[in-house]
């Protein structure tokens, strides 16, 4: 797509309809903060505007600057992630905060190739900080705004693909209005997540209607096209869940993997469950298999099968380094991952419904 008189009725169209209908009280905008910029822009990513809220005023709340997130140990800024999901990203906010500390003197570079060499930040996320904090021009291709640029201008190939993503960079740099960047850039982010939606999308109230391919041709469901499905590899594993009815043993995980920094349940081991419970001063009383659960990653299915170990304390659970007893109480504000917060809920639940 070339400049000219469509892309500026697709601009002028949008900034019209931002003004009018989007949304304009989020807790992140009305702002020239980068870090609370930043902030929301990560925890957006693959998340809705409904979950983060809560997640975001909590942040703020522990962590009110740059400096005090990157001074903060990484197992707290976990725990305020906890339940957010995809923790790489809490991992790589908190190496980010440390490097614009360490290396910009606590304030984010309005540069946009120095934004996009910080840890967690790609090109979409480094343009909207430019364009929201310093009122750069730049162009944003999240997952919102190119569900609306293959329906509006009938894109034909799948999003993820090499070819698609640098005619859709194009094109969303081709579509860049002169002026009023942030209402633009705002109102293509409402309108793919209020309007444009991925099912049922309100083609009557859209503003960009008159000019959409995909609803001059009926094609709304069609577009975009779906990446083609790959079959995931499987594995299995098998994880020890030591209680003693009130708290559950549990490890904190290597800072890198797809659990990092996180606390998990053990896996089980050649020396098996009696060793384990004598290491942490208890009594292996019985065991039990719990129900299989399956976990989807992005590159591979996990089935975990769970052996609930019921033991007793011979002493006071102290835990050693590396280790954490956590009560039951605790399992929803733990940095968790989501199968293992899911496997103790299970636990919990039993627990609670096991007559005294």
């Amino acid at each position: 797509m070339s400049t000219g008189r469509p892309a500026r009725a697709f601009s002028a169209r949008l900034i019209d309809w931002q003004r009018q209908h989007g949304r304009h009280d989020l807790p992140w905008q009305n702002t020239r903060d980068a870090y609370r910029i930043w902030l929301s822009e990560i925890m957006l990513q693959q998340t809705q505007v409904g979950t983060v809220i809560p997640y975001y005023a909590r942040f703020i709340e522990r962590f009110a600057s740059i400096e005090a997130l990157a001074q903060a140990p990484l197992t707290t800024v976990l725990e305020r992630w906890a339940g957010l999901g995809y923790y790489a990203r809490a991992r790589n906010l908190h190496r980010c905060a440390q490097t614009v500390v360490a290396d910009h003197r606590g304030a984010f570079p309005s540069d946009l190739p120095l934004l996009n060499e910080l840890p967690g930040i790609g090109r979409s996320t480094a343009a909207a900080i430019s364009i929201f904090a310093f009122g750069k021009r730049a162009a944003i291709l999240d997952g919102n705004v190119k569900r609306v640029l293959a329906r509006c201008f009938g894109i034909d190939a799948p999003p993820g693909l090499a070819q698609t993503e640098k005619t859709m960079w194009s094109l969303a740099d081709a579509l860049l209005p002169k002026t009023h960047i942030e209402a633009y850039t705002q109102g293509l982010m409402d309108l793919g997540a209020t309007v444009c939606t991925r099912s049922k999308p309100s083609c009557e109230t859209c503003p960009l209607h008159a000019m959409c391919i995909a609803r001059q041709e009926n094609r709304q469901a069609e577009l975009p096209v779906a990446k083609p499905g790959k079959v995931l590899p499987e594995r299995e594993t098998t994880l020890l869940l030591l209680t003693d009815g009130q708290r559950v043993l549990l490890e904190r995980r290597p800072p890198a993997g797809i659990w990092g920094g996180l606390l998990a349940l053990p896996e089980a081991g050649a020396s098996g469950a009696s060793a384990l419970a004598r290491r942490h001063g208890c009594r292996l009383l019985d065991t039990q298999r719990m129900p299989a659960l399956k976990h989807s990653f992005s590159h591979f299915r996990l089935t975990i099968q769970t052996v609930r170990c019921s033991v007793e304390a011979r002493a006071s659970l102290a835990a050693e380094a590396g280790w954490e007893w956590l009560a039951h109480s605790e399992i929803e504000t733990a940095a968790l991952p989501t199968p293992i917060r899911r496997l103790l809920r299970m636990l919990r639940e039993s627990t609670q419904q096991t007559p005294e």
